[in-house]
């Protein structure tokens, strides 16, 4: 199991980073990268919940996507080809005195067959890079939403 922890700050308060990350509409990739449109699948959304598959290079994950706490956002992995366990992200949102807001994530990576077990023992090894450079390409372009 890979457990990856992230930290980098946004001009975004908690609202727009929010608003980002539960926009399923199409384009979703651009914010994130590893979410491909083709995988997309909303099967149900509230105004604070969904649940919604996603993916990318023949890796999948369904995820109930829970935000009632606005700063503190949970993303719990229900299915998947991969993942199991307790797979998943949480995003925890501070505001700063100077407007900014520190983005806290932490991303679980439990194998749940070969390939998952595979794919978990190498995120452990090179996966806090990835998952930054990702995380970093995703607050530019939810900053860029917000200009």
């Amino acid at each position: 199991m890979a457990t990856i922890r992230l930290h980098q700050t946004t001009t975004a308060t908690p609202e727009q980073f929010v608003a980002g990350l539960t926009d399923f509409g199409p384009g979703r990739s651009e914010l994130f990268g590893r979410s491909d449109d083709g995988y997309l699948k909303v099967h149900e959304r509230s105004t604070d919940h969904a649940d919604v598959t996603e993916g990318s290079g023949g890796i999948w994950e369904r995820l109930n996507y829970d935000w009632s706490d606005i700063n503190h956002v949970v993303l719990t992995t229900t299915d998947s080809n991969t993942w199991g366990g307790r797979s998943g992200h949480t995003y925890n949102l501070t505001p700063q005195p100077d407007g900014t807001t520190d983005v806290d994530v932490v991303v679980v990576r439990e194998g749940k067959n070969f390939k998952g077990k595979a794919i978990g023992a190498l995120l452990g090894v090179v996966g806090t890079g990835m998952f930054a450079k990702g995380l970093a390409s995703t607050i530019k372009a939810i900053e860029a939403r917000n200009r």
